[in-house]
């Protein structure tokens, strides 16, 4: 059976070309019969692009006089995803010191190119996208200087010749103004054919032990995406011969415990798929605030989610807030309806909370009916009387008949009397809401099942927000509602700012959570789309002559949770909100899977080294990127955060992976560096809702465990899913208008081991066929303030599975909880009971937590 540690993707990448030449992997891709051509040490390799969608290749020459495809070295990583990620005519350079640079144009229309750098050609830098004169480049082409130094060339779109200076170390890019002289020859370039096809690149002669590395990296890469494809559904005929049991034995060694984090199991929330306006947030209406625009949604405006029997009419000549401009204007008996989301769902006898800003026209009085109306007629109604200048604020309680069926129905408002109505922030609440804070009850009663011991939030890809323009500034959503200012929703939506940070930071509380704000590291999400100028990705960051008040928002944020009302003026809102007691925030997250370029390095140390001046105490956890190893932002994340240890505590990984890479998987933190910064598992899933991926998960999280002295704490993502309404699947928590659709496998699984949790990690081995290995996993923990022993066992075989235990008691009566299902299911029952006296025999497919 293959052991991934022969394998192991961190060694790969770090042998060095001398010694890769005597590995002798286990699994090799099949090689032609034909000889490299060169002499006794070196060969000819050939770097190009097969076509701008397919990124920098390398093609090699046999004694054939052919040139052969080896594989893919990098692709581009600018802007969007879908219209962008385009390598346009790379150029590649074999500097003076035997590293590798690489630039590249990303489309005829952005002010940049592409740089990027490698020590070997496997491995890039992530990449800089360094802003030019000219919207469009086209061929950049470079030369290095005696001292070190990269004169970069390119074509404009005016067909006028530009030149860049890069440093030595390919980081900092300056353009000289105005047209180069530079001679065409130039641009003169290598050509090859490749598989019949001829291709413009460069040519190089290098080591052929260095071809042999590349082409034993490509080997292992294509040996893990094999293992990653598995799945159970083969597993009767990939396990016929095992039978219908499987006896093992598990070791447990009491003598040897080690202490790991009592905050490894936590949740992530970010608003995606309407997990807040519409999910969390028990707002019952839909653009409240007449804020929604075509910037949210190419086909919503201010009247989205509005009906009325006339036209509706919207001012922003007088205000109620100037975040929130747009506002209503309702003619006499004219009668204005909300729709709420998919409908608002009125049962018999519910209670609803409403209340809304009204302005009478020329300080008049006037009457509004506020009701629900539905199938049955209106079946809940109040008056609200309305007088006096400027903006005031009225509410009501609606009760619904008690003999009315349950339907959606809409709200409607009606002004009774002669004159125009203003309206604005239309609003209506469950009367009942989870502690009385404002968040619908079962949904933030299922997060609060999960026992999780922090919360991360507000996302996510939507903090660094779609462009500089939106990202997200924690300041804009405290105080009154119509003081917050709403935002685009980077997943295509809208953000009210209902839920805000005073009320993330009250739930925390509520649930007995930690908070943990992740904020934008300086630099927006790296997949943004174009600004007005046609700049995508991370648009060069915010410029450096704003980082300075950028870094002060995150110590107001500090102040703000944290300082005492009476000498704090941020402390002091936190006060006015309702919570003069300091929230004692303990951690902050700066960047959430960013690329990690110069931009990003340059303002994340920035806004970390800002905060540890000022608040040494409070943990900073940094970013590695969206993907695991090898991911270039992987490794640079890494390299970054070791370099910057007295700042950066810990760093925030991410992957979402299939059922077969978490199964080939299971040791992938047991050999890291335990004295670089801690791991927060911050995003993580399988690829679906079936019980298949929570026996994978259940696995993982065993092997969490065991590494809980360097993964800290861990959450699965996204959390929670509107129907209708998804941005991603799978999600852990299923939801309509009303109920909870779905408490998937997973949520269970992130259930039981937010309950069962220790803070000690005791010793333990499976003695398994080697062939069923990585198809068990056992973890035992202690909770040494309960005075409590937790096994847990996950069976992902198809056969029952009958374990010896020795070195810990398990007495007859002893409780357990967990599931089995088939692999396809979608849901799954819970069982607890208790141990009959037989031993630990699990079924197949289970996941089990002995209480001892």
């Amino acid at each position: 059976m293959y052991n991934h540690k022969t394998l192991n993707m961190k060694t790969i990448r770090l042998l060095l070309p001398a010694v890769a030449l005597s590995l002798s992997f286990q699994v090799h891709a099949q090689q032609p019969s034909y000889q490299i051509i060169g002499n006794d040490t070196t060969c000819q390799i050939f770097l190009y692009s097969p076509g701008e969608k397919s990124g920098l290749h390398v093609a090699y020459l046999t004694d054939d006089s052919k040139w052969h495809n080896a594989g893919q070295l990098c692709g581009s990583d600018y802007a969007q995803w879908g219209a962008e990620k385009k390598m346009y005519n790379p150029y590649v350079l074999h500097a003076n010191d035997g590293t590798w640079r690489l630039v590249f144009g990303v489309n005829d229309y952005s002010p940049c190119f592409a740089a990027a750098y490698s020590e070997d050609l496997v491995t890039w830098r992530p990449q800089d996208y360094p802003r030019v004169s000219q919207k469009g480049v086209f061929e950049p082409v470079m030369f290095q200087m005696d001292d070190g130094t990269f004169d970069i060339y390119y074509k404009a779109k005016d067909s006028s010749r530009r030149y860049v200076q890069a440093s030595s170390d390919f980081r900092k890019f300056t353009e000289t103004p105005g047209v180069s002289t530079i001679d065409n020859v130039a641009w003169l370039r290598d050509t090859a054919s490749v598989d019949g096809k001829t291709y413009a690149g460069n040519l190089f002669d290098v080591p052929k032990v260095h071809l042999d590395y590349i082409k034993q990296y490509f080997q292992a890469l294509a040996h893990d995406a094999e293992l990653s494809r598995e799945t159970m559904r083969d597993d009767a005929k990939r396990f016929a011969s095992i039978g219908n049991n499987v006896t093992a034995k598990l070791t447990v060694n009491t003598t040897k415990t080690k202490t790991i984090s009592d905050k490894l199991m936590g949740v992530f929330f970010e608003d995606i798929s309407y997990a807040a306006d519409g999910g969390l947030y028990a707002e019952l209406l839909q653009n409240r605030d007449f804020e929604y625009s075509k910037d949210d949604r190419r086909e919503w405006n201010a009247t989205t989610a509005w009906q009325s029997n006339q036209p509706i009419v919207i001012k922003t000549d007088a205000p109620l807030s100037k975040n929130n401009p747009n506002y209503a204007v309702q003619a006499s008996r004219d009668t204005l309806y909300n729709i709420g989301w998919d409908g608002i769902v009125a049962a018999p006898g519910r209670e609803f909370d409403f209340s809304v800003y009204l302005r009478n026209e020329n300080a008049g009085k006037n009457q509004v009916l506020v009701a629900l109306v539905g199938s049955q007629g209106i079946i809940a109604k109040a008056k609200i009387k309305t007088e006096g200048q400027g903006w005031n604020r009225y509410s009501a309680r609606l009760s619904v008949n008690k003999k009315a069926l349950q339907e959606n129905v809409r709200l409607a408002l009606v002004p009774l009397k002669s004159g125009s109505v203003d309206v604005d922030m239309v609003s209506l609440f469950p009367e009942e809401t989870f502690k009385g804070h404002g968040l619908r009850k079962d949904i933030a009663q299922a997060i609060a099942d999960l026992h999780p011991k922090f919360v991360r939030f507000p996302g996510g890809c939507m903090t660094h927000g779609q462009g500089l323009s939106n990202i997200y500034h924690w300041n804009e959503t405290i105080g009154p509602w119509q003081n917050r200012k709403p935002a685009k929703n980077i997943w295509g939506y809208h953000q009210t700012r209902g839920l805000g940070f005073f009320e993330y930071f009250q739930f925390c509380e509520d649930i007995g959570a930690e908070p943990l704000p992740v904020l934008a590291a300086g630099v927006p999400c790296q997949n943004s789309h174009p600004d007005q100028d046609g700049y995508g990705g991370q648009q060069g960051g915010i410029p450096m002559k704003d980082m300075p008040a950028y870094c002060q928002e995150m110590l107001n944020l500090i102040e703000w949770a944290n300082g005492d009302p009476t000498t704090s003026k941020w402390a002091r809102m936190r006060a006015e909100a309702g919570h003069p007691a300091p929230f004692n925030l303990k951690y902050i997250g700066i960047g959430n899977e960013d690329i990690i370029s110069t931009a990003f390095q340059e303002r994340c140390e920035m806004i970390c080294r800002t905060i540890k001046q000022k608040y040494p105490d409070i943990i900073i956890c940094g970013t590695v990127g969206p993907f695991h190893e090898p991911s270039a932002d992987y490794i640079e994340g890494w390299k970054f955060a070791k370099a910057h240890k007295d700042i950066i505590d810990m760093v925030d990984e991410h992957y979402y992976e299939s059922t077969g890479w978490y199964m080939h998987h299971q040791d992938y933190y047991d050999n890291y560096d335990r004295s670089a910064p801690k791991v927060y598992l911050g995003e993580w899933a399988s690829r679906s809702t079936t019980h298949e991926s929570a026996l994978v998960e259940a696995m993982h999280l065993c092997g969490l465990e065991r590494n809980g002295d360097v993964v800290v704490m861990s959450s699965y993502a996204p959390l929670l899913c509107r129907e209708g309404h998804a941005n991603w699947n799978p999600n852990l928590i299923y939801f309509n208008g009303d109920t909870l659709a779905n408490l998937t496998p997973s949520y269970h699984v992130q259930r039981l081991w937010g309950t069962y949790h220790g803070n000690l990690y005791v010793d333990s081995s499976v003695d398994i066929q080697d062939n069923l290995r990585y198809r068990v996993a056992a973890s035992v923990v202690q909770d040494t303030k309960k005075g409590r022993t937790y096994l847990k066992l996950v069976n992902a075989l198809p056969s029952q599975l009958t374990l010896n235990v020795e070195g810990l008691n398990i007495p007859s009566g002893t409780s357990y909880e967990g599931f089995s299902a088939k692999t396809g299911d979608h849901k799954v029952n819970i069982e607890k009971s208790k141990t009959d006296g037989s031993g630990i025999i699990l079924p197949p497919y289970t996941v089990r937590i002995f209480e001892l």
